[in-house]
Parts: C-alpha cells; structure tokens; sequence
C-alpha cells in the first residue's frame, strides 16, 4: 500500500484524504482503492449490495471500471463532521464510444485507524448506461 489507511481525525486533513482517495479512482485502480479500506470495511453504491473488506471492494470496483473508457472527478466540497466524511463532487464518465457524461454525486465515509469502515456513494447512473 503506497498510503496511509489512516481516517482523517481532523477537518484539516479531510480534504487532502478525500482527494487522495478519488485520485486512486480517478487513476481507475481497483486495488489502490480497495487499498484505502479496512479488513471489514463496505463500500456501497446506491441500493446495491455492499462490498466487504478491501479484496471484495476491489473486484466490484473493477468491474465498473471495466464498463467505462475513464473517470474523473471534481471536488466541490468536503466536510468532516462527528467522524464522518462527507463530499459533494461530479464525476465525468468517459464512456467506450469516446462520449462523456458528468453527473453529481455525493459521499459519505467514516473510518478509523485501519482504513475506511464505511463507504457510500448516492448518485443516479441510469444517464451512463442509458441506450443512446
């Protein structure tokens, strides 16, 4: 791992954990990300099943990566609050045809000293995989 697991305890350090966690998908390294997690931590996107654990995070991970060309996102706003943290983004998919399409999204994480415990993503992709 070419990072530090630990959460952000601070407000100060939220942002900076926050943008090294996208850049990780931004880069879109299924491992990487799954990297950020802890043993037991569960990523969860919108009313799907959640992933356990950093191995399990990274196969579902890449396998939304493998419907995409890339991804790229922009952090609007970060907030740490009560051990949570929590991001306003949009997120610029490159579809296989060369097009592209942002949506907004938001996150919400919390974590610990072995990494993410908790990840949640609330977007609509229906735009994404919608036939054209």
């Amino acid at each position: 791992m070419s990072h530090p697991p630990r959460f952000p305890g601070s407000k100060e350090h939220a942002s900076v954990y926050a943008r090294a966690v996208f850049d990780s998908v931004d880069r879109m390294d299924a491992r990487a990300f799954g990297d950020w997690f802890s043993p037991r931590g569960s990523f969860v996107f919108g009313n799907a099943a959640p992933c356990v654990g950093p191995d399990e995070v990274g196969r579902e991970v890449g396998r939304f990566f493998a419907a995409i060309r890339a991804l790229r996102h922009e952090l609007h706003d970060c907030w740490y609050c009560d051990g949570a943290l929590l991001c306003r983004v949009s997120a610029t998919y490159t579809r296989h045809d060369g097009s592209r399409l942002t949506l907004p999204a938001a996150t919400i994480w919390r974590g610990g000293e072995a990494g993410i415990d908790d990840y949640r993503i609330y977007a609509d992709l229906t735009p994404l995989f919608a036939p054209g």
